[in-house]
C-alpha cells in the first residue's frame, strides 16, 4: 500500500496574486509548543517575528490529534515548560497522563498569559521556501497568496504534522464517514451506534479504540502489526509525587535536562530489594525478573522499560521483556486466537514507538469487537460499504485511518526548502537526511529546524527538547547579531561527520531491525535509516553547548553579502 497526502490540505494552485508583507527579521513556522516557546524567546532579543501556522489555532500535534482518547505517554508533571517559574507554580495538571483536551488547554493558557498569538499568521500553510545567495534572505510563500521576506527562518514544523494515508483502492467510493487520528474534527464524530472501522494499531489506534468500543454498536479493528503496549494505569497525579515536585518544581524541570531522555522515570517504592540500576536481565533469574516486570506493570506507565539496561541492545535480552509481555497479552485476552495475533513477533520489544494504553487488550472480550489480520489476509479494496478483505466485506458506517505519519523530515519536505542555487532540500535528503546536530543543513543558511532528524527529538519529553533547540537557537542569533554577522551555514565536513556520529550512536541498538517510523519504514520508498540521535538529551545538549562556547565550530559564520548581485 503506497503511502499518500491527505487531501484536504489547503495547496495554492500557482495563480494565486502574491500580497507581499513587510519584511521580518525571523519567520518561525508552527504554533505548537516549539513554535510558542521561539516566539516568547526570541521578542527578548528585539528581533521583528512573524509566524506561520496551519491550524486555525495554538497545539501543534495537541490541536490536531483529537481523537477520543488522545493522551501523552510522558507523565504531565514533566510534560511542561521550564523557561517561567510561575508558569510552572500556577497550572495544575488533574491526571498522571493528561489527555489532549488538558494539553491544549494549557498550550492556548501559555499563549494568552504570553501574548504570542499576534504575530501569528493561522489558517496558513508554508508552500515554498526559497534562499537568496545575493540578499542571504529567505523568500516565503504561503497558500494563503501571501509572501514574505526573511533573514532567518525556524521550522518548528513538530516531527509528526504530516499525516498519511494508505493508497488503498476505492476509497473514494466509500459511501460512510472517512476520518483520521491525525485531522479529527474538533466538533467530534458521530460514533455511538455505529459500525466502525478502524485501520492501524500504532500509538493513535492503540488510544482510540478502546473509547471508541464504549459507544460503538461494532468496531471492526484491521490490523497489519501488532505492537507492544504497556498499561498506563492513568489516574489523579500522585499527591506524594505532586508534593515533591512543588516542594521545588523549577530545579524538577531543570533537573529533567540532565537526563538522557529529558524526563525522571517514576519507579515504584514497592520493586523487590533485588532490583538496582545498571543490570542486564540476563544477570538475574527468572524469578527475579517475573518479579520486577510485575511491580513495574502493576505501576504502569514507562518505568518498565527503565528496568534493565540492555533490553533495547541485548537481542536474549530483549526476547525475555517480549516473551514476558506476549504471556500478559495471552492472560489478558479471552481467545486464544485473538491473543496471538495481539502479540507483536516482527519487530524487537522498544523498538517501535512503545505505547501506553488503558484496557486495550482487554477491549478485545468486548462482543462488539472483533480483529482482522491484515498480515494473513490484506485488504483487497474498499467499497461503498466498508472495507472487503479476501471475500468478505466489512459493513462499515465510519473508517477510521490512524495509519501515522511520514516522520521527522516529511514535514520539512512538504515546503518545497530551496536553498544556495536553487538546490531542493528534497534532492538532497533523497536518500535520508543529512544536517549538522539536527539543527541546520549544508547549504540551506539560515534555515534552523526544531527537534528534527539527527537530533534526540522523538526519542525525549518534547517539550525540554525544544526549549533547549530553541534556546541554542536564540543564543546564535544573539551573537550574529552582536557580532554583525549576517549569515550562518552548516559545513559539509561537519555534517557528514553528525552523520556518522548519528549512525554510530545507533549502531549497536535493536532500533535498526525494526520496521519502525524512526526508521522511515511506514513510507513505501523512504530512505531506511535512523532518524532520530539516539545518543541521550543530556549528552546532546551538552555537545550543542560546547559548540556555542567553542565560537560555533562546524558553522561558517560570514558578514554582509557572500556573492555580489548580479547586474
Amino acid at each position: 500500500m503506497e503511502g499518500r497526502e491527505i487531501t484536504d490540505i489547503k495547496r495554492s494552485d500557482g495563480d494565486t496574486p502574491q500580497e507581499t508583507l513587510p519584511a521580518t527579521d525571523v519567520v518561525i513556522i508552527g504554533a505548537g509548543f516549539g513554535g510558542l516557546y521561539a516566539h516568547q524567546r526570541l521578542r527578548q532579543l528585539g528581533l521583528t517575528l512573524q509566524g506561520f501556522e496551519a491550524a486555525p489555532g495554538v497545539g501543534g500535534t495537541w490541536y490536531w490529534n483529537a481523537y477520543p482518547g488522545a493522551r501523552c505517554d510522558v507523565e504531565s508533571l514533566d510534560y511542561c515548560y521550564s523557561f517561567s517559574d510561575e508558569l510552572l507554580e500556577e497550572w495544575e495538571w488533574s491526571e498522571r497522563f493528561a489527555t489532549q483536551p488538558e494539553i491544549l488547554r494549557y498550550a492556548n493558557h501559555v499563549a494568552d498569559r504570553f501574548d504570542l498569538r499576534h504575530d501569528i499568521a493561522f489558517d496558513t500553510r508554508i508552500t515554498s521556501c526559497t534562499f537568496d545567495d545575493a540578499t542571504n534572505r529567505w523568500t516565503l510563500e504561503t497558500d494563503t497568496g501571501k509572501c514574505i521576506s526573511a533573514r532567518f527562518v525556524i521550522a518548528a514544523t513538530g516531527c509528526l504534522s504530516a499525516p498519511i494515508l494508505p493508497d488503498i483502492d476505492g476509497i473514494e467510493s466509500f459511501a460512510g464517514t472517512i476520518v483520521q487520528t491525525s485531522a479529527w474534527p474538533h466538533d467530534g464524530v458521530e460514533l455511538a451506534g455505529k459500525r466502525v472501522g478502524i485501520i492501524g494499531t500504532g500509538s493513535s489506534g492503540i488510544q482510540t479504540i478502546p473509547v471508541i468500543a464504549q459507544s460503538a454498536a461494532h468496531l471492526t479493528v484491521f490490523q497489519r502489526t501488532p505492537n507492544f503496549s504497556l498499561p498506563a494505569r492513568n489516574g489523579p497525579v500522585s499527591p506524594e509525587k505532586l508534593a515533591r515536585v512543588k516542594a521545588d518544581y523549577p530545579a524538577y524541570a531543570r533537573s529533567n535536562k540532565l537526563t538522557p531522555a529529558a524526563y525522571q522515570v517514576s519507579v515504584p517504592s514497592d520493586l523487590p530489594e533485588i532490583w538496582s540500576p545498571g543490570r542486564s536481565a540476563l544477570d538475574a533469574s527468572d524469578e527475579e525478573r517475573s518479579a520486577i516486570w510485575d511491580t513495574l506493570w502493576n505501576a504502569g506507565g514507562t518505568g518498565f522499560t527503565y528496568s534493565y539496561t540492555d533490553l533495547t541492545t541485548n537481542a536474549d535480552s530483549n526476547q525475555l521483556v517480549a516473551e514476558y509481555v506476549h504471556g500478559k497479552i495471552r492472560d489478558i485476552v479471552d481467545d486464544p486466537e485473538t491473543a496471538e495475533k495481539l502479540c507483536p513477533k516482527t519487530n524487537p520489544f522498544g523498538t517501535k514507538r512503545l505505547c501506553l494504553d488503558s484496557d486495550y487488550f482487554a477491549t478485545f472480550n468486548r462482543p462488539n469487537v472483533s480483529l482482522v489480520d491484515l498480515r494473513a489476509t490484506p485488504i483487497t479494496r474498499i467499497t461503498a460499504d466498508g472495507v472487503e478483505v479476501g471475500e468478505t466485506v466489512h459493513s462499515l458506517d465510519v473508517l477510521i485511518f490512524a495509519t501515522g505519519f511520514d516522520a521527522m523530515t516529511g514535514p520539512l519536505l512538504r515546503m518545497n526548502v530551496k536553498g544556495v542555487g536553487g538546490t531542493s532540500l528534497n534532492e538532497e535528503w533523497a536518500d535520508g537526511p543529512h544536517n549538522y546536530l539536527g539543527l541546520m543543513v549544508a547549504g540551506f543558511p539560515n534555515l534552523f529546524s526544531v527537534t528534527g532528524p539527527g537530533s534526540p527529538s522523538v526519542l525525549t519529553n518534547m517539550i525540554p527538547s525544544v526549549e533547549q533547540h530553541i534556546d541554542w537557537i536564540a543564543d546564535c542569533l544573539e551573537h550574529l547579531v552582536a557580532h554583525g554577522l549576517e549569515r550562518i551555514e552548516a559545513t559539509p565536513t561537519a555534517q557528514e561527520e553528525w552523520g556518522e556520529e548519528v549512525r554510530r550512536a545507533a549502531s549497536h541498538s535493536l532500533f535498526l531491525k525494526a520496521d519502525s517510523w524512526y526508521m522511515g519504514a511506514n513510507v513505501p520508498g523512504k530512505p531506511r535509516v535512523i532518524l532520530p540521535y539516539m545518543g541521550g538529551f543530556s549528552n546532546y545538549a551538552e555537545r550543542c553547548e560546547e559548540i556555542a562556547r567553542g565560537g560555533y565550530p562546524g558553522f561558517t559564520l560570514s558578514a554582509a553579502l557572500v556573492h555580489e548581485p548580479s547586474a
